[in-house]
């Protein structure tokens, strides 16, 4: 070798070295902390009583008959990390209850993006854990807010207050030893958990914060304050997080908060992923929750709308969408629900284990066809790789971050119909274009390509049809997706996490897009589909998903949204 390559292998060397040296470095000035109870259905992750408990079934399993894992999910509302919205006290405007109005409307699908945000205000009430007799709840009182505001400063507009108690940390266990965070209390067989009083609610609210939070099951003092508080909160339209956790993680102010959940069409609660940003993120994005410059990327859950595979023809499909009322509150006129629901329904995260095996697999348990698919695969590729990262192992901090929007709108209509079923492919070279009019790609970006489809297509059944049952049995054409190329490239720049606002990161075509997925996983990467409104995000926005904590998930439900 001569000097000149010897030197330019150096420089080479050196700039990688350097290049990562700088990716750490960001990574260390930014700090996600995720604040949210594991979903599981050995914890006490459900109310004690009357409730449905949290149940998954991995329906769906990579072998002969999928190359795909998938989950039966049956989760109520007040599951794990929750948040609650004005219509869990309000009822409905013109229904003649007591305390009705405009408020009684804001659902989980209705619930503005900017009320998910803000600045966490963390007020230590440690000294209150266990102080009361069995069944009881010590109160948070009005002057320990005083306290704390006298210490740091006064709360006010777009603050979040999170009251941490350590009730979580300490009491949320494996069954049978997680009895003592719920069943315990509600049998008067240990203290409760410690809660504001109404006095303390009212003057948190006044103060024109957004939202509270607790590190407690929920933001009901036992024994009997329970609707009092929630009155107080909510009907002047707080919400609140209930079941937070790990808030002896934070700092007292300067954290960025953020706590989302699936938009289930008029939910009066759901369940949700709390977490926070501590950084130089936090300041920005503060500011904008403030400004209530936030957007709203995720779709309604609703049963008569399109949200899960139906697959093509009769076959292969996916768990519907389902709503089960369980229980009517007459106070209200409303139905307490539970969901069942495959976990790729809506708005939602592709995790690695979602396409790959785990380690060990055996190649000859696919079926023949998809045996072939696999050796024109790694012909072409690489050897497919193994996973077992499931939702609730994906870094939050892969989910976020700078969003840079490619718009692919103009492929809509290029396949031939004689071909169909076929999606219109998006190409690394496509990403190349982009990148000479719009700037490189960097590291840790969240690249979302816009195709219109959710936008122009996600309609009430059987309308909805056109946006996916037509384009997958061949009657119309599918929506423009990512080939495998175009994956490993993004994969080079340094992308780890892809969102489209289509169905589904792969086409429509099944070979396609089964490599675009193992291209995707095998090089580390998440997805996230089904995204709507990216129209309405300016060129410079700060993405943000958060799936629900579900432990051995392969898909994940959760919330969109984008700070500017």
């Amino acid at each position: 070798m001569n000097k000149p390559n010897i030197l330019l292998l150096l420089f080479v060397l050196v700039a990688s070295i350097l290049s990562r040296q700088t990716v750490i470095a960001n990574d260390q000035k930014n700090r996600f902390v995720d604040l949210s109870l594991i979903v599981a259905e050995n914890y006490p992750c459900t109310w004690a009583t009357g409730f449905p408990r949290f149940y998954i079934n991995h329906y769906i399993k990579i072998g002969p008959s999928s190359p795909y894992n998938s989950d039966l999910l049956q989760i109520d509302g007040n599951t794990g990390t929750q948040i609650d919205v004005p219509p869990h006290s309000i009822p409905r405007p013109n229904s003649g209850l007591r305390n009705a109005g405009p408020l009684g409307l804001e659902f989980t699908d209705k619930t503005p993006a900017w009320k998910l945000v803000g600045e966490a205000c963390v007020i230590d009430v440690t000294r209150l854990l266990d102080q009361a007799p069995n069944g009881v709840s010590p109160l948070v009182k009005k002057e320990h807010i005083i306290a704390w505001e006298k210490l740091h400063r006064p709360l006010g507009k777009g603050d979040v207050v999170l009251l941490r108690s350590g009730y979580s940390d300490k009491y949320y266990k494996q069954l049978p030893e997680g009895r003592r965070f719920l069943a315990l209390p509600l049998e008067k067989k240990s203290p409760a958990w410690p809660d504001p009083d109404p006095d303390c609610m009212a003057y948190m609210a006044e103060k024109g914060i957004t939202a509270v939070g607790c590190d407690s099951p929920t933001m009901g003092p036992m024994p009997d304050l329970a609707a009092a508080v929630h009155d107080e909160g909510l009907l002047r339209g707080l919400v609140f997080t209930e079941g937070a956790t790990n808030l002896k993680s934070l700092p007292a102010t300067g954290a960025f908060y953020c706590m989302m959940g699936p938009r289930h069409f008029e939910g009066p609660y759901g369940e949700g992923r709390a977490f926070a940003i501590i950084g130089e993120y936090a300041k920005p994005l503060i500011e904008a929750a403030k400004q209530k410059k936030v957007v709203d990327l995720s779709v309604v859950m609703a049963a008569n709308t399109p949200l899960t595979w139906p697959g093509k023809g009769v076959s292969r499909h996916r768990h519907p969408y389902t709503k089960a009322d369980f229980f009517y509150e007459p106070a209200l006129d409303i139905f307490h629900h539970t969901h069942l629901m495959d976990s790729h329904a809506g708005t939602s995260l592709v995790p690695p284990a979602y396409a790959l095996p785990k380690p060990g697999f055996k190649n000859s348990s696919y079926s023949p066809e998809v045996r072939g698919w696999l050796k024109e695969y790694e012909t072409n590729f690489g050897k497919r790789g193994t996973s077992l990262v499931t939702t609730e192992k994906v870094p939050l901090s892969q989910t976020s971050g700078n969003a840079r929007v490619i718009d692919v709108r103009k492929l809509v209509g290029q396949t031939n119909p004689k071909q169909w079923p076929a999606s219109p492919v998006i190409t690394a070279s496509l990403i190349k274009d982009y990148e000479a009019k719009f700037g490189s790609l960097k590291p840790k970006e969240i690249v979302i390509f816009h195709t219109g489809h959710v936008d122009a297509h996600f309609k009430a059944l059987p309308e909805g049809k056109a946006c996916m049952e037509n384009p997958i049995n061949g009657l119309s054409e599918g929506w423009p997706a990512p080939d495998a190329s175009a994956i490993f490239y993004l994969a080079e720049r340094g992308i780890r996490c892809v969102g489209t606002d289509a169905p589904t990161l792969g086409g429509v075509n099944q070979k396609d897009a089964l490599f675009t997925y193992w291209a995707l996983a095998t090089r580390g990467m998440v997805g996230i589909e089904f995204l709507t409104k990216l129209d309405q995000l300016p060129p410079k926005a700060f993405f943000i998903f958060a799936p629900v904590k579900i432990k051995g998930s392969h898909g994940g439900i959760g919330r969109a949204i984008a700070l500017y």
